[in-house]
């Protein structure tokens, strides 16, 4: 592939994430394959934001491929206590050979990129968790087969996740209908260029305040956290703006009848999903979790396998 980083889904073309999700199936098939395909390389992992399954899914994955992962909290490197990140990009790209970062800033990430000579990987930005998106889409893609045609709905806050799920929808030939509480809505900005890309590949983005026309014939049903990290002093305000924003049994009855429930995780139940349903025979939760380790291995395979670092 042309790409130097993974920063959106919206910089791909449709065969490239085809491309990616037949990689990323045909390591989770034979995984012994790729022991060594990045052996001797290794991967800065920048945590401005902790998490459970991004740490676990990049540093496994590269241990997978024959390389190392190097954890870096903003505690452990001068990023933290205000060095540029100009600096921090090029004298990271002296010694490893692809950076992942989970930040706050999106514009961290996209500097990053932008200054470094290795790549660079969108581990989760305020923005986007393009990741997450891709390993979405491809579970539903393992799920259902062929994509095109279908519909996901998201309901919940128009976060990251939503960014990243409508820039994703008309990669894989998917309509995709967002529904969020008054006040609650995307990034415009994200919205306008994700329909541009609808209008190209013949999809639809609908951005709602209603659940029941989003959800209505969906394939895919998706949710996240209302209040996402760096947001707990509104989480008590958003109980109360998303009190009727819970999927449940009943939210669930308006998709199609073989239709998956999806979460990211962590999920908070009883609050944005029901247990009836993401415990239920129609969530893939832990498949989706799994998943984030093949893909962003397929993402890394395509970013760092055979490449030479310029210094």
């Amino acid at each position: 592939m042309k790409h130097k980083d993974f920063i959106e889904i919206h910089d791909y073309s449709a065969a490239e994430v085809m491309d990616i999700f037949r990689l990323a199936a045909e390591m989770k098939k034979q995984p012994a394959k790729f022991n060594r395909s990045l052996e001797g390389q290794t991967l800065a992992m920048i945590f401005e934001k902790s998490s459970t399954r991004t740490r676990v899914s990049f540093e496994v994955g590269m241990f997978q491929l024959g390389g190392h992962a190097l954890f870096l909290s903003s505690r452990d490197i001068q990023l933290g206590r205000g060095e540029p990140i100009y600096d921090t990009a090029k004298v990271l790209s002296r010694y490893v050979d692809g950076i992942m970062a989970r930040t706050f800033a999106h514009k961290s990430v996209t500097d990053l990129a932008e200054y470094s000579s290795v790549p660079v990987i969108n581990g989760l930005t305020d923005l986007s968790h393009p990741c997450q998106a891709m390993t979405d889409y491809f579970t539903a893609w393992e799920k259902l087969g062929d994509l095109k045609g279908r519909k996901i709905a998201y309901v919940g806050d128009g976060n990251n996740m939503s960014h990243s799920l409508m820039f994703g929808a008309p990669k894989v030939g998917m309509d995709i209908a967002v529904a969020t509480p008054g006040g609650y809505a995307p990034d415009p900005e994200i919205v306008a260029r994700a329909k541009g890309d609808a209008d190209m590949a013949g999809t639809k983005v609908t951005v709602t305040t209603s659940i029941d026309e989003a959800v209505k014939g969906a394939d895919v049903v998706e949710t996240d956290v209302w209040a996402s990290m760096g947001q707990e002093e509104e989480a008590e305000k958003r109980r109360r703006d998303f009190d009727k924003w819970q999927v449940d049994r009943r939210v669930m009855s308006l998709a199609k009848r073989e239709a998956i429930f999806m979460h990211c995780l962590p999920a908070h139940r009883g609050e944005e999903v029901a247990a009836e349903v993401i415990d239920s025979e129609q969530s893939v939760i832990y498949d989706e979790a799994e998943n984030r380790l093949h893909v962003q291995k397929a993402i890394l395979q395509v970013l760092m396998k055979d490449r030479k670092r310029s210094r």
